[in-house]
């Protein structure tokens, strides 16, 4: 628990701090002047890893008990987290361009309305709906309440300016343990596994298909293709420090298994909710550099990391 807390908290913070610091050396080096607070916006993006994957990985690979637990879990959370520290940092860089003042104090009240916020709303909504299945038992319904409840707690979340992928964490967590367990039939639990497996890979398809159409209308340049091969290895590196700081500091607490930090540095790929926030930014010169950047980011951790990651677990886990 500590682990996943940290690495998803810390660990998002860290990599935010690196790869946008990193990232604004790069740019600056290549003459791409692209501000500070935006290379920030970058690293905030970029840092969370993407569930979907990460847990498709996980299906295709042997990976003790332990540590799969620690992978899937801070891929559930740092995304969270990820789109928290994007917001906020998105409104400083507007900010920062001639917009609205955002000083400390409205970031501190904005995180903890987004976190706790979200929290709250995914807490008391999916007990809501984990007492409406316990109630019942109709696989069709049960799938129709998991449907309802998170477009439920989205528009709550945005209506009150909280965090709907907390909320839907939150509320995730709670129907896919308790609910399980002591509100589905086996039956009923294989049907909403499958109904959402499947919305996972048609959402995601779908952005990627949008994202896909967004790059050729780009104008694309040497620099920036440059740029977004440069900022592969920076994200690795980030990841690796935002994995083994927390990693160290609880091995005197807790055990972690042989290669952890390289599974988890290598296994952290990135994905549709990258791609999803750079496509949420504000039109404007950034979002053109960020958004093409993004993508050759992720691209490479599908495609590459995806690939080898069971080569990688194979050769360090022991």
């Amino acid at each position: 628990k500590w682990a996943i807390g940290s690495m998803a908290t810390i660990g998002v913070l860290m990599s935010t701090f690196i790869v946008g610091a990193g990232s604004w050396l790069m740019l600056d080096l290549l003459g791409i002047g692209l501000p500070f607070a935006w290379c920030l916006v970058f690293g905030a993006l970029i840092s969370p890893t993407d569930p979907v994957a990460v847990l498709g990985i996980l299906k295709t690979v042997t990976v003790p008990e332990s540590l799969e637990a620690k992978i899937a879990g801070e891929s559930l959370f740092n995304d969270g987290v990820g789109v928290v520290v994007f917001t906020i940092l998105v409104a400083v860089a507007v900010g920062a361009e001639g917009g609205e003042a955002f000083g400390a104090a409205d970031m501190a009240k904005l995180f903890l309305v987004e976190t706790v916020g979200g929290a709250l709303i995914g807490l008391a909504f999916g007990y809501i709906a984990y007492r409406a299945m316990l109630s019942i038992d109709e696989h069709n319904l049960e799938v129709l309440i998991t449907l309802a409840l998170v477009f439920l707690i989205t528009a709550i979340a945005q209506a009150v300016h909280a965090s709907a992928p907390i909320a839907a964490v939150v509320a995730g967590l709670l129907i896919g343990n308790h609910g399980t367990r002591f509100a589905m039939s086996d039956k009923t639990a294989m049907h909403v596994q499958t109904f959402w497996s499947l919305i996972d890979e048609i959402l995601n398809s779908v952005l990627f298909l949008i994202i896909g159409f967004e790059v050729l209308a780009l104008a694309l340049d040497g620099r920036t293709l440059i740029a977004a091969a440069l900022a592969i290895p920076l994200v690795l590196a980030a990841r690796f420090v935002s994995v083994a700081t927390p990693v160290g500091l609880l091995r005197v607490r807790e055990q972690f298994t042989t290669g952890a930090v390289r599974v988890l540095t290598w296994g952290g790929l990135r994905g549709g909710i990258s791609v999803a926030l750079a496509l949420s930014l504000p039109a404007g010169p950034a979002k053109e550099e960020i958004l093409v950047i993004t993508y050759g980011v992720v691209i490479f951790s599908i495609i590459v990391q995806g690939l080898t990651i069971g080569k990688v677990v194979k050769r360090v886990v022991r």
